[in-house]
C-alpha cells in the first residue's frame, strides 16, 4: 500500500500506547505513514512519532482552546475529511478509544464511507487491506475489507499489536493543517468536562492487572481489588457483571465490550471466565485465577489456579504482601 494515516492521541507524557501500536503496524503495511494529532504542542510529539515510522504529523491545533464548546471529534473529523479529499490515503487507522470511536463515526458520515470496527489484526492480501475480527466470544475470526473508491476507515482494538520503534528512525515533519470547515459540525456543544480521578498506571497500559468479579459478593469487597492492585503497583479491573451492577465505572471493564489488556501478570478474582471476558485478557503473559468453583472456565487458561473463596484468599494475600513490603 502507498499511504496510511494514523490518528494519534496523547497523554501528558506523549503519544498513547495505542497510537504507537497503530504506527508500528502501519509501517509494516504501507510505504508512507502519516499521523494526525491535536493539542497545544503537537511539535513535541514529532521525534517520538518519527521513531515509530511516521514521516509527517499534521498539526490540527489546540481544538479546545481555539474552538471552545465544539466537540473535539467534530473538528478532527472535519479536518481528516478535508485533507482526504486531496491527499487520498489508502486507509485511516483509528484506535478503539472514546475519542477514536467518535471521530470514526463522524468521518464516516463526512466522506460517505463505512467503518470496520473492533479489528484485532490487519493484513494486506491481493493489494487490499483486510481486517480481522474476533467473533463468537473470540472463538472464531472473521475477515473483512472495503470495496469501491475512497480510504478505508479501520477502528482497531488496543493491544492488537506490539508497539515497537523502527530500526531506523524517520524524520517526522510537522505540517500545520489548514483550517477545516467546522460550520457543519452540528449543534452539539460541550458544556463541561470531568476528568476521572486515577492513581497508579492506566488499566490498558499496566504491567499488573487485578480484576474482580461477582465472586466478591458485594460492592464493598471491591476495595480489596484496589488495595491488592496498589500493593503490586498495578491497576484494578473488572468483569462486565459488576460493571453492569454499578459496583465500578465502565472504564474498569475488561473484555469484548470493554478494554483489552496484555499485562505481564493478570489476577482474576472471583471471575468465572465467560468467553467475552477472556477475549480481553487472555493475551496476558501470566494468569492467576482465584475462584471457589474448580470447574470455572477461567482455570482453562490460568497458569496458576487457586480454588478458594476470594473473600478469604485476598485478605491473606494482602496481609502477606504488606508484611513483605514492611
Amino acid at each position: 500500500m502507498q499511504k496510511i494515516w494514523v490518528l494519534v492521541e496523547r497523554t501528558g507524557q506523549g503519544a498513547t500506547s495505542l497510537s504507537l501500536e497503530l504506527l508500528t503496524k502501519a509501517r509494516s503495511l504501507a510505504d508512507v505513514v502519516e499521523a494526525f494529532a491535536w493539542g497545544p504542542d503537537v511539535t513535541s510529539l514529532a521525534e517520538e512519532l518519527g521513531r515509530y515510522g511516521a514521516s509527517a504529523v499534521y498539526d490540527i491545533g489546540d481544538i479546545e482552546g481555539a474552538l471552545p464548546g465544539v466537540p473535539v471529534a467534530s473538528a478532527i473529523a472535519a479536518q481528516l475529511a478535508d485533507q482526504a479529499s486531496t491527499a487520498s490515503p489508502d486507509a485511516v487507522l483509528i484506535g478503539t478509544s472514546y475519542d477514536g470511536r467518535d471521530v470514526a463515526g463522524r468521518l464516516s458520515a463526512a466522506i460517505d464511507r463505512p467503518v470496520l470496527t473492533n479489528a484485532i489484526d490487519l493484513a494486506v492480501e491481493d493489494g487490499e487491506l483486510r481486517a480481522l475480527h474476533a467473533i463468537f466470544g473470540g472463538t472464531q475470526t472473521a475477515t473483512s475489507h472495503f470495496t469501491g473508491p475512497g480510504p478505508g476507515i479501520f477502528v482497531v482494538r488496543a493491544k492488537s499489536f506490539p508497539a515497537e520503534e523502527a530500526g531506523a528512525p524517520v524524520t517526522c515533519e510537522v505540517v500545520p493543517a489548514s483550517p477545516a470547515n467546522t460550520a457543519d459540525t452540528g449543534s452539539a456543544k460541550v458544556v463541561a468536562r470531568h476528568v476521572e480521578e486515577q492513581s497508579g498506571p492506566k488499566l490498558d497500559e499496566a504491567d499488573v492487572v487485578v480484576s474482580g468479579g461477582r465472586g466478591l459478593s458485594q460492592k464493598e469487597n471491591y476495595a480489596m481489588i484496589e488495595e491488592l492492585a496498589g500493593l503490586l503497583r498495578g491497576a484494578p479491573g473488572a468483569s462486565r457483571a459488576i460493571v453492569d451492577a454499578g459496583w465500578v465505572p465502565y472504564s474498569y471493564q475488561i473484555g469484548q465490550t470493554g478494554k483489552t489488556v496484555k499485562p505481564t501478570l493478570y489476577i482474576a478474582c472471583g471471575i468465572s471466565g465467560a468467553t467475552q471476558h477472556m477475549v480481553g485478557m487472555k493475551g496476558a503473559k501470566n494468569i492467576i485465577a482465584i475462584n471457589k468453583d474448580r470447574e470455572a472456565p477461567i482455570f482453562t487458561i490460568a497458569d496458576l489456579g487457586v480454588v478458594g473463596d476470594v473473600q478469604k484468599v485476598l485478605p491473606k494475600l494482602i496481609e502477606a504482601l504488606k508484611a513483605r513490603n514492611a
